[in-house]
């Protein structure tokens, strides 16, 4: 079985010092067109993560020469190029997850695990990996640049105020997903939101900016859960 279109291999260090984890990480993997690089130390992992270049690292934490941890911290303090890092563990208390997380790691898959939740997690990790990264964005005639802060549509220049922006820029990344009310009041105001209503306002005012002027509405409410970008099906994206 091979990965389709929409899931591109991937260049992968395993460092991991079970060798029965490793043959069956491998021969799963292996047979799905990914590419693996295998350390059996934290030494050698961290060598390999700082000289060759990976799309994801699967990372266990009880290694010999150097833990897990100690290898992210050094990852996270020496490498220019960020990658992103799974925790791959027996450990499974909070602490242990916090202590994963403060260390630099991106997600934690505690064992035993299934195989294809690994991978779907390693997909996922590569995906928001390359969201940081981008800078403009574009879903049919909608174009966001994070960077300049510039929004058009159908080539007309957008101006929205620093809240509005904000509210657009999170859903077009998340686009086709939905963004919850709760993760968007929190952005824009931490735990302090203004009142029940300003989030309400705030919409319809990106509403009269994005939707209103144009011959199809991109923004829909997701009745008590939040909202999301949408182009109907008949409009090329």
């Amino acid at each position: 079985m091979r990965t389709s279109k929409s899931q591109q291999p991937l260049r992968i260090l395993l460092v991991e010092d079970d060798q029965g984890i490793v043959e069956n990480i491998s021969d799963y993997f292996e047979a799905r067109g990914h590419v693996l690089d295998f350390a059996l130390n934290g030494i050698a992992g961290l060598h390999l993560a700082l000289t060759e270049s990976y799309d994801v690292m699967i990372l266990d934490i009880m290694l010999p020469g150097m833990d897990g941890l100690t290898l992210c911290r050094k990852l996270r303090a020496s490498a220019t190029n960020a990658i992103p890092i799974l925790m791959l563990t027996a450990r499974d208390t909070l602490p242990d997850k916090v202590q994963g997380f403060e260390s630099g790691t991106d997600d934690y898959l505690v064992k035993p695990f299934a195989l294809e939740e690994l991978q779907l997690r390693c997909y996922a990790l590569v995906r928001r990996n390359a969201n940081a990264k981008k800078t403009v964005f574009q879903v049919a005639d909608l174009e966001v640049d994070t960077g300049t802060r510039k929004v058009q549509r159908s080539g007309k220049q957008i101006e929205l105020n620093r809240a509005c922006f904000s509210i657009l820029e999170m859903l077009i990344k998340a686009c086709p997903h939905v963004v919850l009310r709760n993760d968007m009041e929190y952005a824009l105001w931490k735990d302090m939101p203004p009142g029940s209503d300003a989030l309400r306002s705030h919409m319809y005012m990106l509403r009269k900016k994005i939707d209103k002027p144009f011959s199809f509405a991109m923004i829909h409410t997701v009745h008590k859960v939040g909202y999301k970008l949408e182009v109907p099906d008949e409009i090329q994206v």
